[in-house]
């Protein structure tokens, strides 16, 4: 009978064994890819690089064919940490262990792991580096895939989920990130898509690369499926830890705050002559929020996708806030569907989550054109109207120059339920811009004068000193306060705190229908 000393030596070596994965030329080809293992992955992650490893000798279930390679941890490696001091639960596939593809045992492994942030009211990330499906075990492995995106649904809304693809990410396998709040993908290294370039060339006919596919700009600038792009594996870690800085760990509980939240007011002379005394020139939205958000403190979400819309979070005063912002230089500013999309979905989750909300409005309307029509924009552009109505958290608007019609409406108006809107001196709000109003109202006097291209200027200057100014919008309520804009820092910040305690009760459903 072994004694106790030889056991402990016999786990010994099993853990050592476990620690190799698929073996060190395996982990070599990983690094000459300029990738980290899965296990460097959370070494990285983790404060002081501890993590405690959960499910180790877990191995592979049921196979319908003989596998010769010892599968340990069954391609993923399961555990928790402190990133920043706060409880972590994590997932990192292995793709030196038959490729990190995804059996019954593997897909069990993450589940539990996803269960425990859950009762535990803690972040999730996952590492994804996969081949995919493991073709070996057939319906489990499918059967596994279900369970994984069942729970991603349970987490939704609850705790926070940040995906990152270090690898390949396809088919299947897509659908868990895309049902995340967060994805990080590493350019050159990540790939994600649901039909690779074969799969495509024999379907279609089409030709493309798997960059051209796949790749991290691909996905962050046409489908707007990912958030970040990371360099390299390290980049996309600490990426992660500073967008976790942002976050609370949980529905029940508000983000981290940074300093002693004391009121920090100052004014910059700047915003009072930043936008150009012509309406028609654009301006870079950035140039304002720099000058109001805490210095280095804004951190923009999607950044390559749908340009024309900022979404970011920052702080005030050490507090988080969301910020959804038109972008002049961009399309002036104007919504369009991807622009829906984008603000919509970052909206809802810092509802969720317990982020304030600061609209900054200069927009000019929704985009016209056949094909936004066709796409759909009535449908997107509802999006916003839902989401910004749904929303209980406290919501702050400021209109800097245009703010016309429904896309007026759709960046946080007062009656869709904000708490407290200003409006710059500059601010236009009206139905539409004075080009097309005269246009539709003064058609027959400008027709039948003398000279009609003076006319309608004459006349967009007189309805742009009646309508479109903020003063008819004040003289009703539409607005709190007209603003100095170099006071902008003082009010929002004397506005964030007098709604910390904002409580709103909404009629008891299962959930809003959006129209999605």
């Amino acid at each position: 009978m072994a004694t106790i000393k030889e056991k402990i030596e016999e786990l010994k070596d099993k853990h050592s064994n476990a620690l190799l994965g698929g073996g060190l030329d395996k982990t070599e080809a990983q690094h000459k890819l300029n990738k980290m293992t899965a296990r460097e992955r959370l070494h990285f992650l983790f404060d002081q690089g501890f993590y405690d490893e959960i499910f180790t000798f877990v191995k592979n279930g049921e196979s319908s064919f003989e596998i010769n390679e010892d599968l340990s941890g069954d391609g993923v490696i399961t555990g928790l940490g402190a990133v920043n001091g706060r409880l972590v639960y994590t997932s990192s596939q292995d793709f030196t262990v038959m490729g990190g593809s995804v059996g019954g045992r593997h897909a069990w492994k993450v589940c539990q792991m996803m269960q425990m942030a859950l009762k535990n009211g803690a972040p999730f990330i996952s590492f994804n580096d996969s081949g995919g499906a493991r073709i070996q075990e057939g319906i489990h492995s499918l059967n596994g895939y279900g369970e994984i995106f069942y729970h991603n649904t349970l987490l939704s809304g609850v705790v926070p989920q940040i995906s990152i693809i270090a690898g390949p990410c396809a088919g299947g396998a897509a659908y868990s990130p895309a049902l995340t709040d967060f994805i990080i993908m590493v350019d050159k290294i990540g790939k994600m898509f649901i039909a690779g370039p074969h799969v495509i060339k024999e379907a279609t006919g089409e030709v493309i690369s798997a960059e051209e596919l796949g790749g991290a700009y691909a996905q962050a600038t046409h489908s707007g499926n990912i958030h970040f792009i990371a360099r390299d594996d390290a980049d996309a870690i600490e990426i992660t830890q500073r967008l976790l800085s942002y976050l609370p760990s949980n529905n029940t509980e508000e983000p981290p705050m940074i300093g002693p939240g004391d009121l920090t007011i100052f004014e910059d002379e700047t915003l009072n002559t930043i936008i150009p005394d012509d309406p028609r020139e654009p301006y870079d939205m950035y140039d304002v929020l720099y000058r109001i958000f805490d210095p280095n403190s804004i951190m923009e979400i999607q950044k390559h996708f749908a340009p024309n819309m900022i979404v970011a979070f920052a702080r005030l005063n050490g507090k988080v806030v969301g910020i959804v912002a038109n972008q002049p230089i961009e399309k002036f500013g104007a919504i369009d569907i991807d622009a829906s999309d984008k603000s919509s979905r970052f909206i809802r989750f810092c509802n969720a989550f317990n982020i304030p909300i600061i609209s900054f409005v200069d927009v000019p309307g929704f985009l016209p054109g056949v094909e936004q029509e066709f796409g759909g924009i009535i449908r997107h552009g509802a999006k916003m109207l839902f989401s910004f109505s749904a929303t209980t958290v406290p919501k702050i608007s400021i209109i800097i120059r245009k703010a016309y019609g429904g896309a007026y409406l759709a960046m946080g108006a007062k009656s869709l339920g904000a708490d407290r809107v200003a409006a710059w001196p500059s601010a236009e709000i009206a139905v539409m811009g004075a080009e097309g109003a005269v246009s539709v109202i003064f058609k027959d006097e400008i027709k039948n004068s003398e000279d009609p291209k003076t006319k309608r200027a004459e006349l967009i200057d007189q309805y742009r000193q009646q309508f479109a100014s903020p003063y008819p919008a004040a003289a009703i309520g539409m607005i709190d306060t007209i603003l100095e804009p170099k006071k902008t820092r003082q009010y929002l910040s004397i506005a964030l705190e007098s709604l910390k305690n904002k409580r709103e009760l909404r009629p008891m459903k299962k959930h809003g229908l959006i129209p999605l």
